[in-house]
């Protein structure tokens, strides 16, 4: 055969043996030239893979050797014989059916040794669904497709097994529906998908597709579907608006242009997207995804009144010229959708905007003659896959009475140098104790925004409320609703935090969020055994909470720029 030393590393017998044998395949038989293979895998040297493309390579050169009675009906007789060469079986026949195919890949003309080898595949693909000769399903589909065996083959197979008086099996279209129906009851549902595609049985699609679905195999119903056309895809639709399943529903009407034959579904769905986006509070993704639709602005209008997300409320009627709307301050008057906290609730007596020089040093001496602050930050969301994150655009400051919120990208501008010593006061100062709720995020976050700023490079004195209480669900505004009877308004977490002016909204939603912190400080002060923690453990401590120095793993060597994190927070 000629084997790559580098390959077949053997012994020089059977190197001798194997050169002079496939040098002539005139009088090899299929059981001496798979022994022979056998051989050159077991003595080769190399990792299998390399072995394997060698032996391949060279199995295809070897097929202009005389192989008798031709090179396709030799391979038809070496996969007969390969079950009993055991763990070899499978590797090997994947081999030779390669490398035949590579072999007729180079043939001028069909040959009556392909057309004979043809119906030798069929009859041997008969044998193996009927168990006579042991080769798994997918040695069956590859010889299937090697050979291009179609019905019409399996059918003169079958008649010729009746003109010897077997009567096993009917016609060839019942026999691989029926072998079909096992795959699919042995949930291979890809290989069963392959087989109708092979065979072009167009009117057999919807039991298995049926059977698909009930196993919950959505991507093999899909390729089946696909394949078989409109009327397929559409029962796929169909199915899925029935289980519930709308995002699948959507994905399938959109790819395939579908949304003409299914209107209500495609707009339900649509709803159900707008619906999620505006729960996780994405009302700008969300108004992306409508398109301009009217009906779909519409109902994401009403999401909108059903959050008591006002402003946007009105921003989207006077975008899309919508009548027939309550306005913002209309509504204001009316009953309150729901149960929030509201600044007075929490003390909180005035909120400060900081973006210049002067009023950052003010707040900070304010500041630094507290003991306790609550400390929060806000960014733009990035709605693009794989893009750098938005620069933090606020920091919220948080003392009992009054929250200073700080324009960080503009104060950076002007002048990063005061910036950074005014928080290195802050942020720095063993003697203030900082509350946050999940801490690491916005630390993380402030260190890709502003990697050069040392004010960020490490911590002193933090206490994160997330890690005292461990709230399984509903986050800050959950453990406030737990604690102070009330939650907070998470509509406006996602909103665009770069914008100048803020509105009060932003501005009060921004101030709540620290000065909450505060308040369920108090909390757990007063309470030294919070909500949550087993009976039995007294030797509870919120103090064992309080870090007291904490390095940022997060900064960035060659600034913000290096690193990319997540551009959506989570609150």
């Amino acid at each position: 055969m000629g084997m790559d030393r580098e390959v077949c590393n053997k012994k020089d017998t059977a190197l001798t043996i194997c050169t002079h044998a496939f040098s002539d395949l005139t009088s090899v038989s299929p059981v001496v030239f798979l022994y022979l293979l056998k051989e050159c895998y077991i003595h080769g040297s190399c990792k299998a893979t390399k072995k394997f493309r060698a032996l391949q390579q060279n199995v295809h050169q070897v097929l202009d050797n005389s192989p008798q009675p031709g090179p396709a009906t030799f391979v038809i007789q070496c996969l007969h014989v390969l079950p009993i060469f055991g763990l070899y079986s499978e590797g090997f026949s994947h081999l030779i059916i390669s490398a035949l195919r590579r072999y007729l890949k180079l043939a001028p003309i069909i040959s009556e040794d392909v057309l004979q080898a043809k119906g030798m595949a069929a009859q041997l693909f008969i044998d193996i669904v009927g168990g006579l000769v042991d080769h798994d399903e997918k040695v069956a589909v590859k010889l299937l497709e090697a050979f291009d065996v179609r019905l019409t083959d399996i059918d003169e197979a079958i008649q010729r097994l009746k003109a010897q008086n077997d009567n096993r099996f009917d016609t060839a279209k019942t026999f691989v529906e029926e072998y079909v129906f096992r795959l699919v009851e042995a949930q291979s549902y890809m290989t069963a998908v392959t087989l109708l595609e092979q065979f072009s049985m167009h009117n057999s699609g919807k039991p298995f597709l049926l059977k698909m679905m009930e196993n919950r195999q959505s991507q093999a119903a899909e390729k089946w579907a696909t394949f078989m056309g409109k009327p397929m895809l559409c029962v796929l639709v169909q199915e899925y608006t029935q289980r519930n399943m709308l995002k699948h529903a959507y994905e399938t009407i959109k790819k395939n242009n579908l949304q003409a034959d299914f209107p209500e579904v495609y707009h339900k769905c649509k709803e159900s997207l707008l619906k999620k986006l505006a729960e996780k509070a994405l009302w700008d993704l969300a108004e992306a995804k409508t398109h301009g639709d009217r009906q779909l602005v519409e109902y994401l209008v009403y999401l909108a009144l059903e959050a008591g997300y006002l402003e946007k409320v009105d921003e989207l009627c006077g975008r899309y010229s919508l009548e027939g709307f309550l306005k913002g301050k209309e509504l204001e008057a009316s009953p309150p959708l729901g149960r929030y906290l509201q600044p007075s609730e929490l003390a909180v007596e005035d909120i400060t905007w900081v973006d210049e020089v002067d009023g950052l040093r003010s707040a900070v001496c304010h500041i630094e003659r507290c003991k306790l602050v609550g400390l929060d930050c806000e960014w733009k969301p990035n709605y693009v896959k794989g893009s750098k994150p938005n620069k933090v655009s606020i920091m919220q400051l948080a003392s009992d009475k009054t929250v200073f919120i700080f324009d960080l990208i503009k104060l950076y501008e002007d002048a990063p140098d005061i910036l950074d010593n005014c928080l290195t006061r802050i942020l720095q100062s063993p003697s203030v104790l900082k509350l946050g709720y999940n801490f690491q995020c916005d630390i993380k976050q402030l260190a890709q925004s502003y990697g050069e700023l040392k004010c960020f490079k490490h911590f002193e004195m933090l206490l994160d409320i997330q890690n005292v209480f461990k709230e399984p669900r509903g986050g800050l505004s959950g453990l406030a609703m737990k604690l102070l009877g009330a939650g907070l308004n998470k509509t406006r977490r996602n909103s665009n935090w770069e914008e100048r002016p803020l509105s009060r909204n932003q501005l009060e939603y921004a101030a709540l969020d620290a000065a909450v912190l505060i308040h369920i400080f108090h909390h757990i002060r007063n309470h030294p055994q919070p909500t949550g923690i087993p009976e039995g453990n007294e030797n509870f401590e919120w103090k064992s909470h309080i870090v007291s120095h904490m390095v940022n793993p997060k900064i960035p060597k060659k600034g913000p720029k290096s690193k990319k994190a997540q551009g959506v927070k989570s609150q």
